[in-house]
């Protein structure tokens, strides 16, 4: 594979609803000054991206991120740095699955959130069912679909801001709206600035596929400095055709922006590629927490029940069925909790990605040899990560999130002893 070939990969797991959807909420926080956000989130990812791709130049392993956080501080570390990212991923899952029913409500109102899910989630299966090679197929339509509505909102958002096509809007940019909140507002909204940029991990696992693997860290860069760029012009787009009350967390920024010109066609054919990039993300999380509980599994960091597959396509079975109760408990979440929901498992898959990035961060630290310039950026990268983390502690709305994560945490702790205790005590009967 070449440097570019991973590149366009990074950016077709990258896109999904954390910014065609997630976004929303980071403007009803900070207004437009969410472009502040990302612009501090792409820099600390970039920060990150680096140190892991400068790890997988010097050490290549199919472990990526988790091998890396062992070889510096042992093997729990690698163990909880796998489930952390696979808890990461059920959440990720959860986010996706709610998002694309709130979407769907668009067209159906009446129709319960849970029903929603519960269609998607048995979509998504049968994605996965198809096999590595359907699944790259549709993953590759999928990110072709995601590429076309972000350049076909720029097209039509500019031609509204210029007058090419009327508007009903009497809103002026960024009055009253670019930190609204003050800094507080500025603060809380990073997580979701950063969520929209997960995804970089794929990069690292999927490195071992260059041709040569220095050019790890020029397929990252090209790539985080792209979405960077087409995140924050199309959300400057956005806020400067709505106000920051305009806005609302059931529908994409995107779809609100053109709702008042005579553009009727956008809104649904937005709307469903919106929900294609979600459906695109939900079925990747399924896949790779499918794949990555096999290969805890097989490094004896997962019961052995994990590593086994079915002759069907190679299919892990149990590892499915495991990942299939994360989406039911989304489905069971979503009925219990549809007012807020989306944003609550937003934030949490967020910080879970966060710590893992800490890691990242940590390893490379430890791993390799750093001069003072490279000291100094790693700091710069935590002091970004810890920011975006804390900033979730400050706003009522989003707290919650903070909550369900640290419940991760406390849980991948107690499979580590669980585990730990096994390997003991394996190691004492041999």
């Amino acid at each position: 594979m070449k440097w570019w070939q991973l590149s366009l990969i990074g950016i077709g797991c990258t896109i999904g609803t954390g910014y065609f959807l997630g976004s929303v909420i980071g403007i009803h926080l900070t207004g437009s000054s969410i472009v502040i956000s990302f612009a501090l989130a792409a820099a600390g990812t970039l920060i990150v991206f680096l140190s892991l791709a400068k790890m997988t130049a010097s050490d290549p392993q199919e472990g990526s991120f988790c091998y890396y956080a062992g070889k510096a501080f042992g093997g729990w570390a690698a163990l909880s740095c796998g489930w952390s990212y696979w808890c990461s991923n059920i959440l990720i899952m959860g986010s996706q699955l709610t998002a694309i029913s709130l979407l769907s409500k668009f067209w159906f109102e009446n129709i319960p959130l849970w029903v929603f899910s519960a269609i998607y989630a048995a979509l998504a299966i049968i994605v996965v069912l198809a096999g590595a090679k359907g699944f790259n197929k549709m993953e590759n339509i999928f990110a072709v679909v995601k590429t076309a509505a972000i350049t076909m909102f720029i097209i039509l958002a500019l031609l509204v801001l210029f007058g090419g096509i009327s508007t009903e809007s009497t809103y002026k940019p960024f009055q009253e709206s670019f930190l609204h909140d003050g800094f507080k507002g500025l603060w809380a909204s990073l997580i979701y600035a950063f969520y929209a940029f997960g995804g970089i991990e794929v990069i690292g696992l999927m490195a071992m596929q260059l041709k040569k693997k220095e050019e790890a860290a020029k397929a990252g860069t090209v790539m985080l400095i792209g979405l960077a760029i087409v995140y924050i012009i199309s959300l400057l787009l956005a806020c400067s055709l709505v106000g920051t009350h305009g806005f609302h967390t059931n529908e994409s920024p995107f779809v609100t922006a053109l709702e008042k010109t005579p553009l009727g066609f956008f809104p649904h054919v937005f709307n469903a590629a919106v929900i294609i990039a979600g459906f695109s993300t939900l079925c990747a999380a399924l896949f790779a927490v499918t794949n990555l509980l096999v290969t805890l599994a097989k490094d004896k960091d997962a019961p052995q029940l994990f590593a086994k597959k079915l002759k069907y396509k190679d299919l892990p079975l149990a590892s499915m069925l495991l990942a299939a109760v994360g989406l039911l408990a989304s489905i069971i979440t979503a009925l219990l909790l549809p007012g807020k929901i989306y944003e609550y498992i937003t934030t949490a898959a967020g910080l879970l990605l966060l710590y893992n990035w800490l890691f990242i961060l940590a390893s490379a630290w430890k791993n390799e040899d750093y001069k003072i310039g490279n000291k100094v950026v790693s700091v710069i990268g935590a002091v970004l990560l810890l920011a975006g983390i804390s900033g979730t502690a400050v706003e009522a709305e989003v707290r919650p999130g903070l909550y369900a994560s640290g419940g991760a945490i406390v849980l991948i702790l107690l499979i580590g002893i669980w585990v730990k205790r096994k390997k003991s005590q394996n190691t004492e009967h041999a």
